[in-house]
């Protein structure tokens, strides 16, 4: 097959998509001993959802977490794991998550312009669950990172989903620890921080090494020689076909499938309508895997968020922009309803789980329980804290209903108004009695965590707060995803493996294109970056230091 074909390029290793996982890998790969090294990016920019994200990293173990005295074990995170995911978790990729996360972190902060900093006390997501770190340890925080050096190449970093840039680390925001003056010098040398930060210091790293990004080139076909993977076809933005030979071997790295319809109602357990990632995680790198023999796995889940739409498309391709719906329903004076106007969930459990209870499905209308549903908040919330992209106090947005009663907010947003106005009349009682009966809100340490409550008041205040101060506004909200979960399977080398569970040769899987390691377990804050870019390393270092024979 190799002889037959015309390249347009030829390299050790391609690298499809630029997320961080897709740059982890092209790093990683180079310093291991693959030194021509080519990433393929769909778009005109680098970063994937990585650059719109939090940016931190779930990695138990690692360095910091140590050197700042958190004592953690093996035992503890398995633990942990088993009983989000009982039963699900494959134990040679569990085990290479665990040894080689550690040391993906250390190498990035001692070789790469990355940085890190533990988050000491941010809880693990399930901070109730046997084997949590209610006191935080396993996460980590990006330190912020200037634009300035990136030189050029700082307008192809994908924008944040924030209305405005965060000059800080997300542990310096929330703390405010820095003072007017600290924050102009960051602004004026262009500091980011969250995922701009991590995606934007991963960017560095690949500049440095001259890997060069070829934009504009999506990927579309693997190229396969017997049973081994030697290239790729990519589309480049006149349709052409552009032709790389991989020596090595070749990463998918290209997101996972929430933005293709056909795949998501194929696969997901139950719908998804507001993905918040970048519009072009399509599953490009899920169709190709398919076609060349690979095993799946995982293809019903996904990491869930709640989103709400912001009516303003996105720069590309026009299509929607969700907004994320993290924070607005986990402070004092809001809740979410169903149309029959109930509560059907503790609003401040984290993300991921919550989103599992839209799928709640009713035998007796034959249709979701949970869905629609919207956020219920007053005027004392609104002119306390911001809302999506609204400011405190701001003016009410067009994706915002408004009515003096809760009975005319109902009849304005299509939920039940008797409902409703029931579902109000209880939480506040048991607001003023200092206890969610029905839901238990505010009595685990995630709940009352200071980025999701406020720090005026003490637990459980810092998440339960009355309703009752018109006028009253209602946002529909929306079954969102940070993005998908599954796809071709790997063994604990990153190397996608058939059906029969064999390798596929030349051909690697990371972040959110793979079945997930963690399955549909997501430990806590940067659940799915922490294992996308392990394995975006392991994949790295074994394509650096392994060369085939043919």
């Amino acid at each position: 097959m190799a002889e037959e074909f015309s390249w347009d390029r030829e390299v050790d290793v391609v690298i499809l998509g630029s997320g961080g996982a897709a740059m982890t890998a092209a790093i990683t790969a180079h310093d291991f001993g693959a030194k021509d090294v080519v990433i393929l990016e769909k778009t005109g920019m680098v970063g994937g959802t990585t650059a719109m994200s939090g940016g931190m990293l779930w990695v138990p173990g690692n360095h910091y977490q140590t050197e700042a005295g958190i004592e953690d074990s093996d035992e503890d995170v398995v633990t942990y794991l088993d009983t989000l995911c009982p039963d699900a978790l494959d134990p040679d990729t569990l085990m290479a998550f665990m040894e080689q996360g550690p040391e993906m972190i250390r190498y990035f902060a001692d070789k790469t312009p990355v940085r890190f900093h533990v988050f000491a006390d941010f809880p693990d997501y399930q901070s109730y669950v046997p084997g949590a770190k209610a006191d935080g340890g396993r996460s980590l925080d990006n330190e912020a990172f200037s634009f300035d050096r990136l030189g050029k190449w700082a307008g192809r970093v994908n924008p944040s989903k924030m209305a405005y840039p965060l000059r800080g680390s997300l542990m310096e925001a929330i703390t405010g620890s820095l003072d007017e003056a600290a924050l102009a010098e960051r602004e004026a040398q262009d500091y980011r921080g969250l995922g701009q930060a991590l995606a934007g210091s991963l960017f560095l790293a690949v500049l440095e090494r001259n890997i060069p990004v070829e934009f504009e080139k999506r990927a579309r076909k693997l190229i396969k020689d017997g049973d081994r993977v030697i290239g790729v076809i990519a589309e480049d933005a006149d349709g052409r076909d552009y032709r790389v030979r991989a020596r090595r071997g070749v990463v998918i790295a290209t997101g996972g499938f929430e933005w293709n319809e056909a795949l998501v109602k194929t696969f997901l357990r139950g719908p998804l309508t507001g993905p918040v990632s970048v519009p072009e995680n399509e599953g490009d790198g899920l169709l190709m895997a398919m076609e060349a023999g690979a095993q799946l796995g995982n293809m019903q889940h996904a990491y869930w968020m709640q989103s709400a739409l912001e009516f303003k498309p996105q720069h590309r391709e026009a299509k929607p922009n969700y907004m994320l719906g993290s924070d607005e329903r986990a402070r004092p004076g809001a809740i979410l309803v169903n149309r029959a106007g109930k509560r059907f969930v503790n609003e401040a459990a984290n993300y991921n789980a919550l989103g599992k209870t839209l799928h709640a499905f009713d035998a007796g209308t034959h249709s979701y329980a949970n869905l629609p549903y919207w956020l219920i908040i007053d005027q004392r919330y609104r002119s306390k804290y911001h809302t999506f992209n609204t400011p405190a106090g701001g003016p009410v947005p067009s994706y915002m209903m408004q009515a003096d009663t809760l009975e005319e907010l109902a009849e304005i947003a299509g939920i039940d108004p008797a409902g409703l106005a029931a579902t109000v009349a209880r939480f506040n009682d048991m607001v003023r009695k200092g206890h969610d009966d029905d839901f238990n809100r505010g009595d685990a340490t995630y709940d009352n965590f200071y980025m999701w409550g406020d720090t005026d008041f003490e637990a459980p205040y810092r998440t339960l707060g009355v309703i009752d101060q018109g006028p009253y506004f209602a946002v529909k909200m929306e079954a969102g995803a940070l993005g998908t979960a599954g796809g071709p399977k790997t063994n604990a080398d990153a190397q996608v493996v058939d059906w029969s569970g064999a390798p596929i040769p030349g051909l690697y899987a990371a972040g959110n294109a793979m079945a997930a390691v963690l399955g549909e377990a997501y430990g806590g804050a940067g659940g799915t970056l922490g294992p996308g870019m392990t394995f975006g390393y392991i994949a790295g270092k074994h394509l650096g230091t392994y060369i085939p024979n043919h």
